[in-house]
């Protein structure tokens, strides 16, 4: 989730969203967004693998990028990251994960502002049990929009939150279904053959 982490700090080997703010001729200086602004370092030699001839060929201000974290050193407020070791499965999966909590926090914003309860106090009450029980909180917040207030009820969350928090869901995620078709060939070679499918077909 996109909650304010304004006194804590990336972990080493973390995946963290951030923006490009100022290119140097030495690398380039980011914002971690999701560390509420905290300023990083993007070392030339990090940016890529191979030659760097220009360091606007791989990264622009203002571009969104997704780094791994190699030191923190909080006394010195210094933070240095890498382009290079992030696999392209790891950038898909950490943006893929990055939108979802995004769309969280919005609809987290949407029912504070129906109940008259602060963002912080929603989502203290309900990341712990969505987070056990479907994986993140945008997951819960799914399942709320296909089955509604009781599935979250039954995780522990509280009827009035649930209701509202399922009545948002259903209004702002679009549910998708999928259907699946095929051919089934079945045969029987004994004389009630027909008989004998159909039931087989309404056990099944």
């Amino acid at each position: 989730m996109s909650v304010s982490k304004e006194d804590e700090w990336p972990e080493i080997g973390e995946l963290v969203i951030s923006t490009v703010t100022e290119i140097t001729d030495y690398g380039a200086y980011v914002k971690l967004d999701e560390y509420d602004g905290k300023e990083g370092f993007l070392h030339i030699s990090e940016i890529s693998s191979g030659w760097i001839r220009n360091i606007r060929d791989h990264v622009r201000e203002g571009e969104k990028v997704v780094l791994k974290v190699l030191r923190v050193d909080p006394a010195r407020n210094q933070i240095d990251l890498s382009l290079r070791r992030v696999t392209q499965r790891e950038k898909r999966e950490k943006i893929l994960f990055w939108k979802r909590s995004r769309r969280a926090e919005s609809l987290i914003k949407s029912v504070s502002q129906k109940l008259s309860m602060s963002f912080e106090e929603i989502y203290k009450l309900i990341s712990e049990p969505l987070e056990k029980s479907f994986g993140d909180v945008y997951s819960g917040l799914e399942a709320a929009a296909r089955e509604g207030a009781e599935v979250l009820i039954k995780v522990g969350i509280q009827e009035n939150l649930a209701k509202a928090l399922a009545e948002v869901a259903k209004e702002k995620i679009r549910v998708t279904t999928v259907k699946v078709g095929g051919i089934l060939n079945i045969t029987c070679t004994k004389p009630d053959g027909v008989q004998r499918i159909n039931e087989a077909l309404l056990k099944a």
